[in-house]
């Protein structure tokens, strides 16, 4: 438990990172304070937890279509729908969203990349499934899929 409430606030605040990167270096992206970005923070992971798979299910063929670049479009959607509900986190349109969901998406790469998965996700051998007997009757590490990376 405590190690996926110190994984949540890695995310955070590797999310607070990349949406402070966008608000200083994209023109049109604006937040007041500290508590804002907080808000803006959670707000945007609630929606990439729940809103963006449903989100990507339906609109599934445009993303097949685009070869993947609909997943940004979905992503800056997202950056704008968080401005427009939060007072204080201002987003000019939807060119600064799709620059500043950019943004927030390379940070999420690149501190990824430092940090390292999730414990549990899987791929490195750390956590991902115990001690199983296998159909074969024999005993093995029972490995589970690599989680996806949820960024904005």
């Amino acid at each position: 438990m405590k190690n996926k409430f110190v994984a949540l606030l890695a995310r955070w605040l590797v999310l607070a990172l990349g949406v402070t990167l966008a608000t200083k270096i994209v023109d049109g992206i604006a937040c007041d304070d500290g508590t804002t970005l907080m808000i803006v923070v959670v707000l945007l992971s609630f929606f990439n937890a729940v809103v963006r798979p449903i989100l990507v299910l339906f609109t599934l063929p445009f993303i097949l279509l685009t070869m993947g670049m609909g997943l940004v479009v979905i992503n800056a959607l997202l950056f704008m729908l968080v401005g427009r509900l939060v007072d204080g986190f201002h987003v000019a349109g939807f060119w600064p969203a799709l620059w500043g969901a950019l943004i927030v998406g390379v940070t999420n790469i690149i501190m990824a990349a430092f940090i390292g998965k999730p414990p549990g996700a899987g791929g490195d051998g750390s956590g991902g499934g115990g001690d199983n007997t296998h159909e074969s009757g024999r005993i093995g590490k029972v490995r589970k899929p690599a989680a996806d990376v949820i960024d904005v």
